[in-house]
């Protein structure tokens, strides 16, 4: 191996956390960056059997519609057993495969250098690469030099913007009644008539950026497709500075529609890039050589037709250096990047082109710890808590490796392109909201050296004493942490419920029997037991509390505080005395024991002014203990710490499934015991011996046997259960269900995967065997709003298979559902 050649690592990790099975990643790179660059890996989701070989077929299917153009498959990471050199060929061979499915054409693909990895499972050994230099050469050689970037995002952003490009597409298909296997060779064909016009040489593509800072932003840019070089491989196209001007397309850089300088103060992120406009017209009326009169010719149809149309729309975004030739990032990224979302799309309509009419939608998204942007291709006519729609994204979660425990890849955390970002900061107010937000971004450093910083993850608002008028000086410091706390769970679509006011956080500790109902509207304090309260009944999120006696302990667990950071990432609210404070980081030097923490204090007065409230110390960093020898926590006074944990995402629909049930049981008065919380639920499980000890206090999933077990040790009732190994079996015995709700007429509760639901009664015609369920569910996250909840189908009756033919009880899923039976009573 030549000494000077090296692999640089951009991305943070790649997916160790993942050592303790074996598996393949894939390695991705850019041909806008310097060779043997990895910027990501996505983990190898589809196997064949009996071997375990990636299924590169279905791999390139998912990647094709993931990866934005101008990222690449530059090679493989193996987490194996032995035999480390064998596998990374194979995995060279298959990333090398794998490439050419993806590839659009052109390139010498055969002669790329491909990198493989590896690291032996269950290991803490350091991760071996190596380098094939061509596909022609079966050895693989040895790489000793590794470079870890220090500021990855600078790398990536620095010099990089994104294109969008948005296509309506619209087109008939008719097809003979008799031969609907004619229509998708029509519709076939349709496609790639569509493609095929995205490279028509009268086909034009105006250029503009969307990012201005002035009304005198650069003119847009008008490439016909007659000027397009469809042939020459990115790798081959000669970057041009960033300066260059002509009128020659050729000669225009996409720098020219880029900030001539940034800001100092901008984050480098996709959110924050520049962000370059394509739109595509089609000029049918250009003139032609000679003078032609209109044609039109009737042709009458064999036999009778149907008329289908398609409609859809196209949203790609690619990634290139600013340097690269607005004509080749047009050629070879944009429309590229159209016929693989149109193939994608078409991929996905054709298995159900005459039964279903499926509402597709591209979004694009920059998960936490992926340095660029993905695009995953959504069904709307699924809800995002329908279990179809769970299962596309725990995939991807897989795929990329992301926490399950937190909505990552939802509508609602789409990446924003579409607002003016010049600044950097100009994110720092939400939109329709007052609050100042992540007022923590760019203030000055903690002092602490050589230490590592853990700071919260995400965004969150500021409240402070006297906002919105209303004065709590002196006793609202707590409420306002709870307010920026629960701020920062809207923010991560963790809840939909508004931001409570001082009385509504007093009503609902008057409702959990916390407080008397004098207390609503008092000026009494709370501390972090009572946040934690209300937490748990406003977005059922558990807490930890770390309780100190002395303020000299809380530097001591300085390292549990970065662990929260960093696997938490939840703000934590600070009481001790009558103060409450808000910490949003700490700063801690393991070898030194220095530390410093990131403090946003609620008792700030004025008004909402960045700069008066930074420089103002309301929010900065504070030393354990300062210059002056002063410590920040008072030796002399006690103080608890209220951490709050993430909501594992799905897992505690069959808690409110049961919780639903006994309140059932209440309200009939078999029973007067309260309706269990979450706990009290586990706790019962622990006591009959289902359980372990650890089980309290964890976000594990329940079925319908759990379910069982708690009815009858808390309320003596027996259940019955059916069992049923595909959702096409429901319907059929929709009989056994209306007789349950005829003879006993308890709520049933529906398990499925890791999903469930509650069901309150059938329709059933036993005739044509037609019927529909009338499902309650637990899934809804909203306020209490009774309207909202019927509008929006939290409680609905489901059609066993609805007018677009779609099931809602799906054919490859198992599903069990627990027929609660009355007890017999003397």
């Amino acid at each position: 191996m030549e000494e000077n050649t090296s692999v640089r690592v951009l991305c943070t990790k790649l997916l160790l956390p993942h050592r303790n099975e074996p598996g393949l990643q894939w390695l991705i790179g850019s041909p806008f960056f310097p060779p043997l660059t990895i910027i990501s890996t996505v983990r190898c989701i589809h196997t064949l059997s009996p071997s375990d070989a990636p299924d590169l077929l279905k791999e390139s299917e998912d990647l094709r519609a993931l990866l934005l153009k101008g990222f690449d498959v530059i090679g493989a990471f193996v987490i194996g057993k032995s035999d480390s050199e064998s596998n990374v060929r194979e995995a060279i061979d298959a990333a090398r495969r794998l490439r050419k499915l993806l590839s659009s054409g052109g390139g010498d693909l055969e002669n790329k250098e491909m990198i493989g990895a590896y690291v032996e499972f269950n290991s803490k050994t350091d991760i071996r690469f190596f380098v094939s230099k061509s596909a022609s050469s079966t050895s693989i050689e040895p790489v000793n030099s590794v470079v870890h970037e220090d500021k990855p995002e600078k790398f990536v952003w620095e010099t990089g913007c994104l294109l969008r490009c948005e296509v309506p597409i619209r087109f008939p298909v008719y097809f003979p009644v008799n031969n609907p296997i004619e229509a998708e060779k029509i519709y076939w064909r349709a496609t790639e008539a569509v493609a095929a016009k995205l490279k028509d040489p009268q086909v034009v593509y105006m250029v503009e950026t969307i990012r201005k800072t002035s009304a005198e932003g650069p003119k847009p840019l008008i490439l016909r497709g007659a000027e397009l070089d469809f042939q020459t491989d990115v790798s081959n196209i000669k970057l041009l500075g960033k300066d260059a001007q002509g009128s020659d397309p050729k000669c225009i850089p996409c720098a020219h529609f880029c900030l001539k300088s940034k800001p100092d103060s901008q984050k480098f992120s996709a959110v924050n890039a520049d962000t370059i406009q394509v739109s595509v017209l089609l000029n049918n009326s250009e003139k032609s050589l000679k003078s032609i009169a209109p044609v039109a010719e009737y042709v009458p149809a064999l036999e009778e037709a149907r008329l289908l149309v398609v409609s859809f729309k196209l949203e790609v975004l690619c990634y290139a250096a600013e340097d690269i030739p607005v004509m080749y990032a047009v050629s070879k990224l944009i429309i590229p990047g159209l016929v693989d979302q149109l193939n994608s799309m078409k991929n996905l309509i054709l298995p159900n082109l005459l039964t279903e009419h499926p509402q597709l939608h591209p979004y694009h998204f920059n998960p936490p710890g992926v340095l660029h942007p993905i695009t995953v291709i959504y069904e709307l006519n699924y809800g995002e808590t329908e279990m179809k729609q769970v299962e596309i994204r725990k995939s991807l979660h897989l795929r990329l490796g992301l926490p399950f425990d937190r909505p990552l890849l939802r509508i609602a955390n789409v990446l924003d392109l579409s607002t003016t970002n010049v600044g950097g900061r100009s994110d720092s107010i939400r939109k329709g909201s007052t609050f100042l937000k992540d007022v923590h971004i760019g203030i000055p450093s903690s002092g602490v050296s050589g230490g590592s910083m853990s700071l919260v993850q995400g965004s969150y608002e500021y409240y402070h004493y006297l906002q919105d008028g209303f004065n709590d000086s002196g006793w609202g410091c707590a409420y306002r942490s709870l307010q920026t706390i629960i701020s920062w769970f809207r923010l991560q679509h963790y809840t939909s419920i508004d931001v409570p006011s001082h009385r509504e956080i007093q009503q609902s500790l008057v409702e959990i029997g916390d407080k008397d109902p004098p207390f609503i509207g008092s000026r009494e304090w709370i501390g972090a037991i009572e946040l934690s309260f209300v937490l748990d009944k406003l977005l059922g999120v558990s807490c930890k509390v770390m309780n100190f006696r002395s303020g000299a302990e809380v530097p001591e667990r300085c390292r549990e505080l970065a662990l929260h950071f960093e696997n938490q990432g939840t703000p934590i609210m600070i009481g001790g005395g009558v103060l409450a404070y808000t910490l949003l980081g700490v700063d801690y030097n393991e070898a030194s024991g220095d530390c410093a923490f990131l403090i946003l204090d609620p008792h700030y007065t004025g008004n909402d002014d960045l700069k008066k409230i930074v420089n103002g110390g309301w929010c900065g960093w504070k030393k354990a203990v300062d210059s002056k020898g002063k410590s920040f926590f008072l030796h002399d006074k006690f103080y608890n710490l209220l951490l709050p944990q993430r909501p594992n995402m799905g897992w505690g629909c069959a808690y409110r499934s049961l919780q639903t049930i006994i309140s059932w049981f209440r309200l009939q008065h078999y029973t007067s015991i309260d309706v269990p919380s979450h706990r009290e639920i586990q706790q019962s499980l622990v006591e009959i011996g289902d359980k372990d000890p650890p089980f309290i206090g964890s976000r594990e999933w329940i079925g319908a046997i759990e379910l069982s077990f708690v009815l009858d040790k808390l309320l003596g009732v027996s259940c019955k259960v059916m069992n049923f190994r595909s959702g096409a079996e429901v319907p059929e015995r929709c009989r056994e269900l209306a007789l349950h709700f005829e003879n006993q007429g308890t709520p049933i509760m529906i398990g499925g995967g890791v999903l469930a639901y509650t069901l309150l009664g059938v329709d059933y015609n036993e005739a044509s065997g037609d019927c529909a369920f009338l499902i309650l569910d637990p899934h809804y996250t909203g306020n209490d709003d009774l309207k909202k909840i019927v509008n929006g189908g939290w409680c609905g009756w489901k059609k066993a298979v609805d007018s677009k033919g779609k099931s809602f009880f799906l054919h490859d899923k198992f599903y069990n559902l627990l027929l609660p039976q009355r007890p017999n009573m003397v």
